[in-house]
């Protein structure tokens, strides 16, 4: 058996990772005051279900933040293969936040509207905060985009590319925004409609219904992250490029099993159940294995881990 290392330096995208939770931060932040302050000077729920929706996000990105600092520690004897998986962690407490602080506060808070309504105040301000805050969630919704763009294949979607990422820092945010742009037109309907029709109800169910938008949104982050963290694999796709390169090395015979297992946004583990040619010198095997690493590296320098299976070479050897 053994294990290569290589040790490929992934800065640029931990880098994209960070910007994207910087930008989510700063527009979250300063949103997210803006939304309690007219909340409080015009008693709309949906802006109050809203800057619920801001606060929990910006606390969100802390977390995230905290994942990705112990994420890039360096492996240890208590965790050989690093500390990668401890951003799904944190994830995945973030789809919890999401669940339980953003969309069951959303949803208290608009039944418990619903069944004292606010009397209907001038909607002038909540216009103007919305507006706002759909420039600052664009913004931050585009930065997560443009992060998501840089790995996304030629004829997928960008929803399809969100299920393949690995790196959950990103695809978070990128869930969390588009929620919160869906929140906000959710916010301005019901305000305009309760004004159109002078009904005091329809703000409350916005508050209602950006709840449930937001369990949705939970519901989707932790299948995401929670994959992730018990271990997924490269995909198929990928797996189908790695045997080929198997296949392929005139020194393999056959291929049994392939196994990978995702240890974080940038490092996999791979394990090959092969069979070798007989009759193999030690040097021989050695240069083989060799160049598979470094074929393998070449279109998946994200497997870093490789192991062959002793059976292997036990077989070569006689």
């Amino acid at each position: 058996m053994k294990m290569t290392e290589t040790k490929d330096e992934e800065a640029g995208e931990k880098s994209g990772s960070k910007t994207v939770i910087y930008a989510a931060i700063a527009s979250n932040l300063g949103i997210a005051a803006a939304k309690f302050v007219v909340a409080a000077i015009t008693g709309s729920a949906a802006m109050a279900a809203e800057g619920i929706h801001s606060a929990v996000d910006t606390g969100n990105e802390f977390l995230l933040l905290i994942g990705e600092h112990t994420s890039a520690k360096p492996a240890d004897a208590k965790h050989p293969f690093g500390y990668g998986k401890t951003l799904y962690f944190w994830a995945l407490i973030v789809a919890l936040s999401v669940f339980s602080l953003g969309g069951g506060l959303s949803i208290y808070h608009g039944i418990d509207a619903l069944r004292h309504p606010e009397p209907l105040q001038d909607p002038m301000w909540n216009y103007i905060v919305l507006g706002v805050s759909a420039l600052f969630e664009g913004y931050s919704w585009n930065v997560s985009r443009r992060e998501l763009n840089k790995v996304r294949k030629p004829g997928t979607s960008l929803w399809q590319t969100v299920r393949a990422s690995k790196d959950a820092s990103v695809f978070t945010v990128f869930i969390e925004d588009s929620a919160a742009l869906l929140g906000l037109a959710i916010a301005a309907l019901g305000i305009f409609l309760g004004h159109l029709f002078d009904n005091p109800y329809f703000d409350p169910a916005a508050s209602v219904l950006i709840g449930l938008l937001l369990v949705g949104a939970a519901f989707t982050l932790a299948r995401e992250t929670g994959a992730l963290l018990v271990g997924e694999s490269i995909g198929p796709e990928a797996t189908r490029r790695v045997r080929a390169i198997f296949d392929n090395d005139p020194d393999i015979q056959t291929v049994s099993k392939l196994m990978s297992m995702q240890l974080g946004p940038d490092e996999v583990l791979l394990t090959a159940a092969v069979q070798f040619k007989r009759g193999m010198r030690i040097d021989e095997v050695e240069g083989a294995i060799a160049r598979l690493e470094k074929a393998v590296s070449a279109i998946y320098p994200q497997i870093q881990h490789i192991y062959f299976e002793s059976g292997a070479l036990r077989s070569a050897m006689h």
